[in-house]
């Protein structure tokens, strides 16, 4: 008997384990709060040069609100380099002012003779606040010569993905999955909370990468403990739906931010949502799956004993269960087209704000088509193969669509795409790992994700070289993915391998081409062979 089997008599997802899927799975929003933080944390503004003997009327202006602020500062909106008086659309410039006697300039006009000569903004820069109060690059002067800054800060956020995913999944398998994620948990609050006070752009990318490997063990954690104690036949929902918590979090992420135009202040409130999860520790029990492949039986038949109370199943479980239990005993471009999509959506032409929310809201119903396309006749491999390519042909169109409603709605189809397509990966890649490993294993297959997210912001960058440079990276490299996809085995229908050696079958069965699995009456049949995998050991090397 196999753990797979015992759920199946208690129940595959009962009350006992709905609720600790909640609780666990209720991170997924400020995570997703965290993770996508960085586009109003560091959003553009419009700026210009200051001027040392103009500063008492800057803080005239501040004292005022809305228009009457607009108005007096947009007297000075760089009136160094004043506009010309016939042509008002005339751009001004950010980044130099001109080398002139100021002291001879009277409110924002030029008193003396004209002059042509240019210098840099020595005395720093004025910045707009209409739209956003502070940002990062507002505090720490991320403009002109520095712009590029804030995205080196984001690809150091990836970097600690990058390390969370590989202590995290260290952890997990070493310490347990709870004890794991009550340590990510406390920390992530912890370095949230930092974030809000750092001084300098580099204690600020310091401690948000950080808060990126504490963010990436929640979310890991949390994915693996509310799969690991869920039916075969109800795992894909569990998977799709933490996914679903995400989205709520990206879309509240949206909400937030338009009412709070302070970085810091915006942080804070992440921080604060974080504050009540330490406490899940007292809730969540160990996963008894991992208890079993560390010899750890007799904690892991309380366990069980409680689901099947909580379920009220005790009557169902079998007997002995727990001495047969005893006897078996013996992602990157998905990464990087995501993130390219989800980092850049200022960059469509609409309001920031609306376009980040729809970005969020359309994942809702990509992951709610996972479940159904992932246990479809299509199953896995063509499910996320369909769903990448879809992502990858949609980033590639709006390379021709001009900035508007039309380039937003197919780069939404792009990231419907590429949102399912994740999903799926995740899913996929915990089928094919054993328990002993699969902690680990899910590590490393997100640190192969985080490189690509540290390369999504950077890549963003070769606009400055040729405009549609960066999406036609996003779209080449997710359609050649979505195209590697087709050479990957089927898992739909296979019970999870519970130990290395049944890793090792799964991975030869995975090799025949020909080879395929039904469910008859909770056993899993071979159309190749007519034999049944049931009633025999490990030793037996019976497929």
């Amino acid at each position: 008997m196999k753990f797979d089997d015992i759920l199946k008599s208690i129940g595959e997802f009962g009350p006992y384990q709905i609720k600790i899927y909640f609780m666990v799975c209720l991170i997924g929003i400020p995570v997703a709060m965290n993770q996508m933080g960085q586009v109003f944390y560091a959003a553009n503004t419009d700026h210009w040069c200051a001027v040392a003997e103009w500063e008492s009327n800057y803080d005239a202006c501040s004292d005022l609100d809305g228009d009457e602020y607009m108005g007096c500062i947009h007297q000075y909106r760089n009136a160094s380099i004043p506009p010309d008086e016939e042509d008002e659309d005339r751009l001004y410039a950010q980044c130099s002012k001109y080398d002139a006697n100021y002291t001879t300039w009277a409110d924002g006009y030029y008193a003396g003779d004209e002059t042509t000569r240019q210098t840099d903004c020595d005395e720093g820069w004025i910045y707009d606040k209409s739209e956003y109060t502070r940002t990062i690059k507002t505090d720490f002067d991320l403009v002109c010569d520095k712009k590029s800054a804030a995205d080196f800060s984001q690809s150091a956020f990836f970097f600690g993905v990058l390390l969370g995913s590989l202590l995290y999944g260290f952890l997990a398998d070493f310490l347990g999955r709870v004890k794991s994620f009550y340590i990510a948990v406390v920390t992530l609050f912890v370095f949230t909370l930092s974030v809000t006070f750092m001084p300098s752009l580099w204690s600020y990318t310091v401690m948000r990468c950080l808060v990126a490997m504490s963010n990436m063990g929640c979310f890991l954690l949390a994915f693996i403990i509310g799969t690991e104690f869920v039916g075969p036949s109800k795992r894909v929902i569990a998977g799709i739906l933490i996914e679903v918590f995400f989205s709520f979090g990206y879309m509240l992420l949206a909400i937030l931010a338009y009412f709070i135009r302070d970085w810091r202040v915006l942080n804070l409130v992440v921080a604060g949502l974080l504050c009540l999860f330490p406490f899940t520790i007292f809730f969540v029990p160990e996963s008894p799956r991992w208890l079993i492949s560390n010899n750890k039986c007799d904690k892991a038949e309380k366990i069980i004993y409680q689901a099947a109370k909580g379920n009220k199943k005790e009557d169902k479980l079998p007997e002995d269960f727990m001495s047969d239990l005893k006897k078996r005993k013996k992602w990157f471009i998905n990464s990087l087209v995501y993130y390219g999509l989800s980092l850049s959506t200022s960059d469509l032409g609409s309001n920031d704000f609306i376009a980040f929310f729809i970005s969020g809201a359309v994942e809702l119903p990509a992951y709610l088509l996972c479940i159904f396309a992932i246990e479809s006749p299509l199953g896995r491999k063509y499910s996320t193969s369909g769903f990448e390519l879809l992502g990858g042909v949609a980033c590639l169109l709006t390379i021709f669509i001009p900035k508007g409603p039309w380039k937003t709605t197919v780069a939404m189809i792009g990231k419907f795409g590429i949102s399912a397509s994740f999903a799926l990966i995740y899913i996929y890649s915990a089928e094919v790992l054993p328990t002993p490993v699969r902690s680990t294993g899910m590590g490393l297959c997100s640190m192969a994700a985080r490189v690509a997210g540290i390369l999504a912001p950077l890549i963003l960058l070769l606009d400055e070289y040729w405009e549609p440079l960066p999406l036609l990276i996003f779209g080449s490299t997710c359609i050649v993915g979505g195209l590697l996809l087709l050479f990957l085995p089927e898992t739909r229908g296979r019970q999870l391998p519970e130990t290395m050696e049944e890793g090792e079958h799964f991975k030869m069965r995975s090799k025949e081409s020909n080879y395929d699995v039904e469910k008859e009456e909770g056993k899993v049949v071979s159309s190749i062979s007519g034999e049944t995998n049931a009633g025999y050991d490990d030793e037996d090397r019976k497929i």
